[in-house]
C-alpha cells in the first residue's frame, strides 16, 4: 500500500490536538480535570447560541443550507462587505485548506513563519508546495522584513497569523502596511485572524485585515471557535474579493458547515454582552497569570490572545505530564521547537488558580 501513496504525503507530520478532558480522566482515574490547552472559551457558548441550537434540534433530519445564507447576510452587514466576499468553512482551518488547494500548485513556494500555526505547513506539504520557513524575531514576533526578503517569482502564498498561535504576539499596523507595500500582486497574502476579537479589543495599533481588501489576492480568515465559544461546532469564515472567493468555492465541499453551527453563529453575533464579558475577563485573567509567573521567576510572552506561552525552565513534556497528574491540561511546546515552554489558555479564576498552584508544585 505504501507505494501507492503520493510521496509527499509520507513526509507529512499529522497535527496532534490537545488532550480531551475525558481522555485524561479515563487514563489517570481523575474526577476533576481542568483543560487549559486548546484556547477554548472558558464560559462555553453564548446563551443565545445555545437557545438557537435547542430550537433547531428538530431539524437535524434536514441537510444544512449549503450557502449559509442567513449567516452570510448577517456577516455581510456586520463587516460591511459584499455577501459574495464571504466563504464559510468547517472551522477557519478549512478556509486555510481551501485557499491552498485553490491557488497553490506542486512546487510553488509558500512562506511561513517558524514557529506558527502548524496547519499552514501541513496543508502546504499535502499540496506538494515548497515551504520556506522564516524564524521569528527574538521577541517571538513575525519578522515581516525577513519574510518579504525571501519572496521570489515562484512565491504563491504568504501566511501571517495575526495574532499568532502559539506565541500570542501580533503584527502592528505599520509593520503590515510596510510588508504589503511593493509586494508583487501575484503573491496571495493570507491573514489568519482567528484571535481577532481579543487583539482588536486591547491594542490600538492592531490592524484590521478588512482594511486591506483592496489588495488583489488578500484573504482574511476568522473563527467562531475562540471568542464566541463555538469550537465544538467547527465554523469559521474567509473574506476576500468576490473573484478570489468564487475560485475557492469550487474547492469547498457541499454542506461543509452543519445546520447547528450556522444558527449558533448567527445568534452568537447578536450576543454582544457575552462577547464583551469574554474579552474583559480574558484581559483580567491574563494579568492574574502574568503576576503569578513573575512571582515564580518565569519568563512569559505578553499575549494579544486568550493564551500565554511561558518558559518553565524544565523539559516541557515532563512539566506537561506532571500537570496532567494534578488534573491540569496545558500544551507543551516541543512540537514547535520550544523545549522548555508550555502554553496555557486563560480559564476561569478558579481554573487559573488551580493551574498556578499545580505549576508551583511541579517546578519547585
Amino acid at each position: 500500500m505504501k507505494n501507492r501513496v503520493r510521496p509527499n504525503i509520507l513526509n507529512v507530520k499529522q497535527y496532534v490536538p490537545g488532550k480531551p478532558i475525558e481522555e485524561v480522566q479515563r487514563e489517570l482515574g481523575l474526577e476533576e480535570v481542568v483543560k487549559l490547552a486548546s484556547n477554548e472559551n472558558c464560559f462555553g457558548p453564548s446563551p443565545e447560541a445555545l437557545a438557537a441550537i435547542r430550537k433547531n434540534l428538530k431539524n437535524l433530519n434536514r441537510y444544512p443550507d449549503s450557502s449559509s445564507f442567513y449567516l452570510r447576510q448577517k456577516l455581510s452587514r456586520r463587516l460591511k462587505v459584499k455577501p459574495e466576499s464571504l466563504i464559510f468553512g468547517n472551522g477557519s482551518d478549512e478556509v486555510i485548506c481551501m485557499a491552498v488547494r485553490t491557488f497553490v500548485n506542486k512546487g510553488d513556494e509558500v512562506v511561513i513563519a517558524r514557529p506558527t500555526f502548524l496547519i499552514y505547513d501541513i496543508v502546504s506539504q499535502i499540496q506538494d508546495a515548497a515551504v520556506k520557513f522564516v524564524p521569528h524575531t527574538k521577541d517571538f514576533r513575525h519578522d515581516l522584513k525577513a519574510m518579504k526578503s525571501v519572496v521570489t517569482d515562484n512565491t504563491k502564498m504568504v501566511f501571517i497569523a495575526n495574532p499568532d498561535n502559539p506565541n500570542g504576539t501580533y503584527v502592528n499596523r505599520k509593520e503590515l502596511e510596510d510588508f504589503l507595500s511593493g509586494l508583487p500582486e501575484s503573491v496571495i497574502v493570507f491573514l489568519d485572524e482567528a484571535y481577532f476579537e481579543f487583539a482588536d479589543f486591547s491594542f490600538k495599533d492592531y490592524p484590521n485585515g478588512l482594511d486591506y481588501l483592496d489588495r488583489p489576492g488578500l484573504i482574511v480568515a476568522r473563527s467562531f471557535s475562540k471568542a464566541y465559544g463555538l469550537a465544538g461546532l467547527r465554523i469559521g469564515y474567509g473574506i476576500s474579493n468576490p473573484q478570489v472567493i468564487g475560485y475557492m468555492e469550487k474547492t469547498r465541499e457541499p454542506f461543509n458547515v452543519n445546520l447547528l453551527a450556522q444558527v449558533a453563529a448567527v445568534a452568537a453575533l447578536d450576543d454582544k454582552s457575552f462577547l464583551k464579558k469574554t474579552l474583559t475577563h480574558t484581559e483580567r485573567e491574563k494579568e492574574f497569570l502574568y503576576s503569578a509567573f513573575k512571582k515564580m521567576g518565569l519568563r512569559y510572552v505578553p499575549s494579544a490572545t486568550n493564551f500565554i506561552i511561558v518558559d518553565v525552565k524544565k523539559d516541557s513534556k515532563e512539566v506537561f505530564n506532571a500537570l496532567l497528574r494534578k488534573g491540569v491540561i496545558v500544551r507543551d511546546m516541543k512540537a514547535w521547537g520550544w523545549d522548555t515552554f508550555i502554553r496555557v489558555t486563560v480559564g476561569t479564576r478558579e481554573e487559573d488558580r488551580k493551574f498556578v498552584k499545580a505549576l508551583k508544585e511541579v517546578i519547585s
